[in-house]
């Protein structure tokens, strides 16, 4: 193939396919897992805290450290296996060993992760489970007698799971050690790679559970505001379908609420969305699973149908919910709004109307003084004419008040053009 330059990031994208490989594990086995999460939204995570904390582990088993961009890290700390992963909100660290150990559960498997570099996370657990891998006995009744011994039998779940090559069991309880505790039992013709793959779902399932149902609390702290506002609400609402004396007030009032609803809206938008995501790779990886039910229990797919989909279901409903009251303020609020401006709109047509009376006076007034002032200005205009032209009709022979009489009507048609061409130049 002749010489083609490649695309920068075809590598990178290529390589991110197989950057995760699944664990091969040997039955029987064990493996510790935790989970720990910064105390704040991924956004503001900062990811060194959590590479710093992984090379702290690795070097005290003198281990290779990870490539300086790496989301993840598989290599061997002692007598473990260690897998570490970075998410966007947390990292998982996965300890596999062979060693079984003779007490089924024991916290000496634990030995992996010590007390004081626990105690220097860069976070908070928020979830750690206990896996133990031991081979399917002949007797079926065996499998049940160890059930019985290490779970609560009240929320077990048991499943034969990927073409019966595995039997998995959890009840999701946290055990006295802090653990959650899972089995799983499988055949001797089971492949090392499957095991791996089925613990890692396991690992996933509880992982993403637990983020996902981070969202309930504060759904439940949402939606006790939202009872208080929608109280609010309504009220304000019933009062816009009678007559308003403040409704300025009242708006203000839907514009507070509105915009608390959006500040919920903003502040939970994360959360929510995260735990939508989260439901779904739960719910996607407990399908691959392709579970069997095991002597009538419930499978994992049924315990998550009963006790996690309704948890689910209120996270949910508390965000449609927020978003339905969010749009109800805005509705209310255009409403009042639009009843404002038609009430100000017939304030100002009746302040027009009351404007057109007073100018229509004012026009009255005018020409009525208009009037008395062509008669004062004639009456003055007269004298001037008569003082202008008494000496001609004294040589006329035409008395003092002939002459008055007869320039009175000259004069006042003469004011009475003059004061109309004013008003019409001051018109125009």
């Amino acid at each position: 193939m002749p010489p083609i330059q490649d695309h920068p990031l075809r590598y990178q994208l290529a390589n991110e396919l197989h950057a995760r490989p699944f664990p091969s594990l040997a039955c029987p086995g064990q493996a510790v897992f935790l989970a720990i999460k910064q105390p704040r939204e991924a956004a503001k995570r900062d990811r060194s805290l959590d590479r710093a904390h992984l090379i702290a582990l690795l070097d005290r088993f003198g281990a290779q450290h990870p490539q300086p961009d790496a989301t993840h890290y598989f290599g061997q700390i002692g007598k473990y296996f260690l897998k570490w992963e970075q998410h966007t909100e947390f990292v998982t660290y996965t300890a596999f060993t062979d060693q079984i150990g003779e007490r089924p559960f024991h916290s000496a498997a634990w030995d992996v992760f010590p007390d004081d570099w626990l105690a220097q996370a860069p976070g908070m657990r928020i979830t750690s489970a206990h896996i133990r891998i031991a081979s399917e006995p002949d007797d079926e009744s065996e499998v049940d007698a160890a059930l019985a011994e290490w779970f609560v039998p009240e929320s077990l779940a048991v499943s034969r799971v990927l073409d019966d090559t595995a039997i998995i069991a959890g009840d999701f309880r946290i055990d006295s050690a802090g653990h959650m505790r899972f089995a799983v039992f499988t055949p001797v013709e089971t492949d090392d790679r499957r095991i791996g793959r089925i613990v890692q779902r396991i690992c996933e399932i509880e992982t993403y559970k637990t983020v996902s149902m981070l969202g309930l609390p504060r759904a439940r702290d949402i939606s006790r505001r939202m009872g208080e506002m929608d109280e609010e609400l309504s009220a304000l609402v019933t009062d816009m379908t009678g007559d308003l004396s403040k409704p300025d007030e009242t708006l203000g009032q839907l514009l507070s609420i509105a915009a608390e609803l959006e500040k919920l809206q903003t502040e939970s938008a994360f959360r929510f969305g995260a735990t939508g995501a989260y439901e779904a790779l739960v719910n996607q990886r407990v399908s691959v699973l392709r579970e069997e039910r095991f002597h009538g229990r419930q499978t994992f797919g049924e315990f998550m149908m009963r006790r996690f989909d309704p948890a689910m279901r209120t996270i949910k409903a508390t965000e449609r919910r927020l978003l339905s009251m969010t749009e109800r303020a805005i509705r209310a609020g255009d409403l009042l709004r639009t009843r404002v401006d038609v009430d100000r709109s017939a304030q100002n047509q009746a302040l027009l109307e009351s404007m057109d009376r007073r100018a229509d006076l004012q026009l009255r007034l005018q020409r009525t003084v208009e009037g008395l002032s062509v008669v004062a200005i004639s009456y003055y205009a007269l004298n001037l004419v008569v003082y202008l032209l008494a000496p001609l009709s004294e040589a006329a022979g035409i008395s003092r008040t002939t002459l008055s009489a007869a320039a009175v009507l000259p004069v006042i048609g003469g004011v009475w053009l003059m004061v109309r061409s004013i008003r019409r130049s001051m018109e125009k």
